[in-house]
């Protein structure tokens, strides 16, 4: 039997500044059913963290007001909240209250004695919650923390077990602090997807952004088990150069754990994996071929931790999937259009998402792009080349406002700039301000051929809505 979750005494409480984050949201969760009072405030509120943070009764309110945050003992800053101008940073910094971001927080509260943390420059969201469903399903009830919300489940959970599972993100823990948030996670076990030089506002070169991962790798404690996608060459090499004991997986022949007869269809995957001279075979609901690359990571780290494989199979099957990662949102009836939400703010996240959707819809592709703040950089540009062949039409919005040093040498990309950019290599691409001109365009773009035709939204905001507005104007039609 499992044990119950972890309930802490009475009257804590804890206050998010910046609650609506993907990250933010999932661990105010955790801490709610943990039994702390949650209370919380953001700029604005989308689905599905705000739909989450309902569900699981947490109190937020728009806004700054440092008059509704009381006495909380801990309050947790992310996202636009970590501002130093932000009234209620001031408040809390004022009146003495810990303040921690929310790295620092699943450090202190949720990491435990056995601490598996998935990185890697993609893959890592899915690993994270694919692989605390197969320990749960394993009784070993982990906490655990995804920067995403899984589908049917919470992203996020803190319990009594001395496992933990947590999603080891590079990108910097705060304004005031840019270290990556992975090292507050203090891994044990390290599950490694992949490395592509990404985030190049914190990083401006690829060394730098290779060098986080060697220094993660070199605070392991001796014993740790490593598991690693060998098809990766960056990743491959820096494992080798750490001279320590991993255990891989991929296609490749040479892998410990290889998959391989890959099928992909709209109902998900089928494809086995060998080890040691035996074959398993493995069914899940999700899409995106990629996908077969994550499940096998879980996989093999769960079998080097002692999970049977007939649990490990069994529960993949049975896991749903993550909202944001190929989300089927809308799909007509009659097969005509289906309408896709996919975590992908990077041009090699973009290009592996299309180049899935390729393999299973034949009729046209319109996708929705908004990089992150990294897609936006200068240095980034040449990614693009080719990242939307997968796509018959790309439309760009209106950027949202992000942070950025206005005294810096080069300015972010606007919305006009990165269409040209991507337009180089993909001749149908318009950027459109209006966010009902655009979803109305990508509406008639879709509905101009006959049948099987895909919008797509790329990105990791919430599109303002305009993702909930396509499917409500098509279910009207």
């Amino acid at each position: 039997m499992k044990k119950p979750q972890t309930r802490l005494p009475a009257g804590r409480q804890v206050h998010f500044i910046g609650i609506c984050g993907v990250g933010t949201g999932a661990l105010a969760v955790a801490f709610k059913k943990a039994g702390w009072h949650v209370t919380g405030s953001d700029k604005g509120f989308y689905p599905p963290v705000s739909t989450a943070l309902t569900e699981a009764g947490v109190e937020y309110y728009p806004g700054w007001h440092p008059e509704n945050i009381g006495t909380p003992e801990i309050a947790v800053a992310g996202g636009i909240g970590t501002s130093p101008n932000n009234p209620e940073i001031m408040y809390v910094k004022e009146k003495n209250i810990p303040l921690l971001s929310f790295a620092e927080a699943i450090g202190q509260y949720l990491v435990k004695k056995h601490s598996i943390v998935c990185v890697g420059t993609w893959g890592k969201t899915t690993t994270s919650a694919l692989l605390s469903f197969i320990f749960e399903r394993a009784d070993m009830n982990p906490s655990y923390f995804s920067g995403g919300v899984s589908i049917g489940r919470d992203a996020g959970l803190i319990t009594e077990s001395d496992w933990s599972i947590v999603e080891g993100d590079e990108y910097k823990t705060a304004i005031w602090d840019n270290r990556a948030k992975f090292f507050y996670y203090k891994p044990t076990d390290l599950l490694m997807t992949a490395l592509s030089w990404d985030h190049a506002d914190l990083y401006p070169t690829e060394v730098e952004y290779v060098s986080a991962f060697r220094k993660l790798i070199d605070g392991m404690p001796d014993g740790g088990k490593m598991v690693f996608c060998i098809d990766n060459t960056p990743l491959s090499n820096l494992v080798r150069e750490s001279n320590r004991t991993a255990v891989s997986y991929g296609k490749n022949e040479s892998a410990d754990y290889r998959y391989k007869n890959i099928s992909h269809t709209k109902s998900g995957l089928a494809f086995d994996i060998t080890y040691h001279g035996k074959t398993y075979h493995i069914k899940s609901p999700m899409l995106g071929t990629y996908n077969a690359e994550n499940i096998a990571g879980c996989f093999a780290m769960a079998r080097e931790q002692g999970i049977a494989p007939a649990v490990i199979t069994d529960a993949i099957a049975e896991f749903a999937g993550l909202k944001r990662r190929l989300e089927k949102r809308y799909e007509s009836t009659d097969g005509h259009i289906t309408v896709i939400d996919a975590h992908a703010p990077t041009p090699e996240k973009a290009r592996n998402g299309l180049e899935s959707l390729r393999e299973v819809y034949k009729g046209k592709i319109v996708a929705i792009f908004e990089p992150n703040i990294g897609g936006l950089q200068r240095a980034s540009v040449a990614m693009y080349d080719g990242a939307f062949a997968g796509a018959d039409t790309v439309f760009i919005p209106r950027l949202t406002k992000q942070k950025i040093d206005e005294n810096a040498v080069e300015q972010p990309l606007s919305g006009t700039e990165l269409a040209e950019a991507i337009q180089k290599t993909q001749a149908n691409v318009q950027y459109i301000e209006d966010d009902t001109l655009l979803v109305d365009s990508a509406i008639r773009y879709a509905k101009d051929v006959d049948n099987d035709n895909v919008i797509v939204f790329l990105g990791s905001h919430g599109f303002r809505g305009m993702i909930e507005e396509t499917v409500k104007k098509l279910t009207q039609k």
